[in-house]
């Protein structure tokens, strides 16, 4: 087995948004922000290479929405999913499987791309695309709040195309690769769990999105259920805690991976470190 990181991009991220109702003076010890109060955040994909498939899970913001949408992200960078995917030796027809942790506009915009004609055509054009059936389910008829999120153009081509797949329990999903699901942040949240050579490795997405947030009680503002999320953050860090769960963040600008260690204060941040060495 082989991981790679594939880089997205990187994007400015509200931090009264990103830590919700935590004060300020406390998130800002534990991640840096701006005078605007914005953070630097990234779009970390995760490219597993199974020798039989190779997976991509997830596929940052991409291009196609317009120079007016995009500033709104604050993109900043010259990380890009394609080039970095060429970067480690891959094309995107190379790619067997997508699997998507959620259908939030930064996490499957770049399942589609814009021909140079302007039409809509598929990024991996061999990839069957996968998502949990709750999720679908709540793609198509979003509640008030993610409604504004949700984009016709991100995901209908894949399904008109034939290539959706949805996941419907968690449990074994792939070879060396299973599924959690989780509904804090949104319904059928998808968090997997890889099966490696040096123990396993779990993709956070939004269900952790950044160190901080491992505290159970901080919770994003983008979260549709806190109480839930809190509930489910505890049950998940307890369970990481038991097997030696490591973890790999989507959005963290600054960390990678941690491990997780546990204190009568509860679980925290253990060592930090990047993929390649956690792969060593």
């Amino acid at each position: 087995m082989k991981l790679h990181t594939i880089h997205a991009g990187h994007f400015m991220c509200d931090g009264g948004a990103l830590f919700g109702v935590i004060p300020k003076k406390m998130w800002s010890k534990l991640y840096e922000v701006d005078a605007d109060n914005y953070c630097k955040a990234s779009l970390r994909c995760l490219l597993i290479d199974t020798v039989k498939r190779r997976i991509l899970i997830d596929t940052g913001i991409g291009t196609k929405q317009g120079a007016k949408f995009l500033s709104h992200s604050r993109l900043f960078g010259d990380d890009e999913l394609i080039s970095s995917l060429h970067k480690v030796g891959y094309q995107t027809s190379d790619i067997t499987d997508v699997l998507l942790t959620h259908l939030h506009f930064d996490h499957c915009g770049e399942c589609v791309t814009k021909d140079e004609d302007g039409q809509l055509q598929l990024t991996f054009e061999n990839a069957t695309y996968w998502v949990s059936q709750k999720q679908w389910n709540t793609y198509l008829n979003p509640n008030v709040r993610e409604g504004a999120v949700y984009f016709p153009e991100n995901m209908m081509p894949v399904f008109e195309a034939n290539k959706l797949q949805l996941i419907k329990s968690e449990g074994a999903w792939l070879p060396e690769v299973d599924i959690k699901l989780f509904d804090g942040h949104t319904d059928g949240q998808i968090v997997p769990i890889i099966h490696t050579p040096n123990g396993l490795l779990a993709y956070m997405g939004d269900f952790i999105p950044v160190t901080a947030s491992i505290n159970p009680f901080w919770v994003a503002a983008y979260d549709i259920q806190p109480i839930v999320s809190i509930e489910e953050k505890k049950q998940f860090l307890n369970e990481a805690i038991s097997k030696n769960i490591n973890l790999y963040f989507e959005h963290d600008y600054y960390t990678e991976c941690c491990s997780l260690t546990s204190s009568p204060k509860g679980v925290s941040v253990g060592k930090t470190f990047s993929l390649e060495e956690f792969m060593r």
